[in-house]
């Protein structure tokens, strides 16, 4: 009978203690009136798959917004690195935001190593990273992703094709919308993509599935977009179809051409066009 209560009595204290620490567990564990950096956190087993993220001071479950960017660099090259020069622009035109930068899996021209869709099923893997940390981190599930040249292609198509209710604004910089018609207009997007997605004859659907502008409904989300009329890596027209077919599903958008302006933008420009993305995101996340 003793030995019976000794047992009994082990045992709930151990029942006791796992559902303690379940609970300490659950609930957030990072100190939210102090502004955060993590870096390099891993949201899967590659070496590319991490992401920073820059937590606020003061922030909050019911108002602190998420903005997720996603650097460019032509799907081959780029770093999250990038954002931390864009970062005080951002700051300088928003507040009580936190910014999460991520990598993702790099296509290997030489080696033909990740191709797409890699890139795409990374972004997936780091979103939903993100919507299991948003209590831990003390943040709400107001969400922008935003990206430029291949990061705005890949937030729009995470948007419009594999998004399940999180994001609620994508703003794209001069981004990819059309993979087939790059492919034909840009001779390095040609030869890229042959490597990367296939041959445009026979991988033809791959090419469809990889476009954004194939997935936008009546649906999709509010979209902001920026692109230079004189870019000669991403042509102007791959945002000028992107905006004709938001406007034939009805999608509230806010587009921005640059006259003259090439695939880049001075840093005025920059923060011209994220004060006005700012005020158009605020439409839809008050």
């Amino acid at each position: 009978m003793k030995k019976l209560f000794t047992r009994s009595l082990f045992v709930g204290f151990l029942i006791a203690f796992v559902f303690s620490s379940c609970q300490q567990d659950s609930e957030p564990a990072l100190d939210p009136s102090v502004a955060i950096e993590l870096s390099d956190l891993a949201y899967g087993m590659a070496e590319r798959q991490k992401m920073d993220v820059y937590l606020p001071a003061n922030r909050s479950q019911k108002r602190t917004k998420v903005l997720i960017w996603i650097h460019g660099g032509a799907w081959i090259d780029g770093d999250k690195a990038e954002f931390r020069d864009f970062k005080p622009l951002f700051e300088s035109v928003q507040e009580d935001y936190a910014y999460i930068a991520i990598n993702y899996r790099l296509f290997n021209l030489l080696g033909n190593v990740n191709r797409f869709p890699a890139q795409e099923e990374d972004v997936k893997a780091a979103i939903n990273f993100i919507k299991s940390k948003l209590r831990e981190w003390n943040l709400s599930d107001k969400v922008v992703l935003a990206g430029a040249s291949a990061g705005g292609h890949l937030a729009l198509l995470h948007s419009y094709k594999n998004d399940q209710n999180f994001v609620d604004v994508c703003v794209a910089l001069f981004p990819p919308t059309d993979l087939i018609m790059l492919a034909q207009t840009n001779a390095f997007a040609g030869i890229l993509f042959n490597s990367m997605i296939g041959d445009i004859n026979t991988e033809q659907q791959l090419y469809i599935n990889s476009s954004p502008l194939n997935f936008i409904t009546n649906n999709s989300v509010p979209t902001a977009f920026f692109h230079g009329t004189a870019d000669t890596v991403v042509p102007v027209s791959q945002s000028q179809e992107l905006e004709r077919v938001l406007g034939e599903n009805n999608v509230p958008k806010l587009v921005q051409y640059f006259e003259g302006k090439g695939h880049g933008f001075s840093e005025e420009t920059y923060l011209d066009l994220l004060n006005d993305a700012e005020a158009f995101i605020r439409q839809y996340i008050p």
